[in-house]
């Protein structure tokens, strides 16, 4: 597997790969993971981490595209090419831009190809705004369609992706597997419930939580603005924000206290995975206030397990899980995802009806056996796939 990613932090693709480990372990299997030189060993049966040379002066990774990921990518390929001449591999496992090289790897090494497509890297370089090149974009796209195409398997995480590929290459053994897992299967439990209660809800307040990221496309802008509305509305409230580098919580936590809500905002910075379900436990309304891509954030799934009521943006992003029977939606304005939040606090029934809809939504579409078995399947028929070849 190869995966051009910091692995592991916790974020977006490394749980996606995290619990794409997790699976394949439970599943019997034995993986080599190549990896960039940053993040934290995680132990799982079956799984070895290879990493690349240590790259001193890259002590991070932005998410999304960047110049940083270019060089380190070319270490990764140089790593690659090494351990498929020394390993007589059955399959290469790649997510994201590793797909690009892997295509080739996997021709002039005779193996297969399984293709883990958690975006469409063209559109990546628009929505995080990596470079306003034309020839830049087509490129990507040339390189992504080729990957697809010659890929042996592809795995999309949402429906917006699975259909992408279904549309453009009908006859691709495409598996729709959302990132259902549960962060529990492999961090234990910390059993801080009642010690992060405390520090969110000193007095009682209803608590609003927001976990994940703080880039831009999460929408945070909006959140806050919108919680200009709803603290006119309700005064004993807090607004919990789990997540984000110390550098964009600090400019955060400066445009709240401009609009002099300090008294309403906890910014917990970023936190242990096993600690997040700590947070979504004491919350009263999850939030997602996401307003670009078209991948459903890793949150959705844990929010409608939680059995807690949502309020997300009307976004593709979300409507593609989501949907009003469990969820409040709005459009992608703080007047109206303020509005969507002053709803749910002004009525208890509605509150309770969306979480005990999420929940159930959750143990019928996403639970994890079914994330394991559409895995099995891949493998599965990869594994034909090689008998095949092999006969030939």
């Amino acid at each position: 597997m190869i995966a051009p990613q910091p692995f592991f932090q916790p974020r977006g693709t490394p749980f996606s790969i995290l619990h794409r480990l997790k699976a394949l372990s439970k599943l019997g299997y034995q993986i080599d993971l190549l990896t960039y030189h940053l993040g934290e060993n995680v132990a799982i049966n079956g799984l070895t981490i290879h990493r690349i040379p240590d790259v001193p002066v890259i002590k991070s990774v932005a998410i999304g595209p960047s110049k940083t990921k270019v060089v380190l990518d070319i270490f990764l390929f140089v790593k690659a090419v090494k351990m498929l001449a020394e390993h007589n591999y059955d399959l290469i496992h790649s997510h994201e831009e590793a797909g690009f090289f892997v295509t080739y790897l996997s021709r002039k090494f005779r193996t297969l190809h399984l293709y883990d497509m958690h975006s469409s890297l063209p559109q990546q370089l628009s929505n995080f705004k990596f470079s306003k090149s034309k020839l830049l974009l087509r490129m990507f796209e040339k390189l992504e369609a080729w990957t697809l195409e010659n890929a042996d398997a592809v795995i999309t995480i949402c429906p917006e992706l699975f259909n992408y590929v279904e549309k453009r290459f009908p006859n691709k053994e495409n598996t729709l597997i959302e990132n259902v897992a549960d962060n529990s299967l492999v961090f234990a439990d910390t059993n801080s419930g009642q010690s992060v209660d405390k520090k969110i809800r000193s007095n009682g307040e209803t608590v609003i939580l927001y976990t994940g990221t703080f880039e831009p496309y999460q929408g945070i802008d909006l959140l806050i603005d919108a919680s200009r509305k709803v603290v006119e509305k309700v005064r004993s409230l807090r607004f919990v924000l789990v997540g984000g580098k110390p550098e964009q919580v600090e400019l955060y936590k400066k445009k709240v206290t401009e609009l002099k809500l300090e008294g309403h905002f906890i910014f917990t910075g970023s936190v242990l995975p096993q600690e997040v379900p700590a947070y979504v436990a004491a919350a009263d309304i999850l939030v997602s206030p996401r307003v670009e891509g078209n991948n459903t954030p890793l949150k959705i799934y844990s929010y409608l397990r939680a059995g807690k009521p949502i309020v997300a943006t009307n976004h593709i992003t979300h409507t593609q899980v989501l949907n009003p029977d469990v969820s409040m939606l709005t459009d992608c304005t703080p007047e109206a995802f303020g509005n969507g939040v002053i709803s749910l606090l002004e009525s208890a029934e509605l509150r309770q009806q969306l979480g005990e809809n999420a929940r159930k939504l959750a143990e019928e579409k996403y639970s994890y056996d079914s994330y394991l078995n559409k895995t099995k399947d891949v493998y599965s028929y990869l594994e034909e796939r090689l008998l095949e070849t092999k006969v030939i």
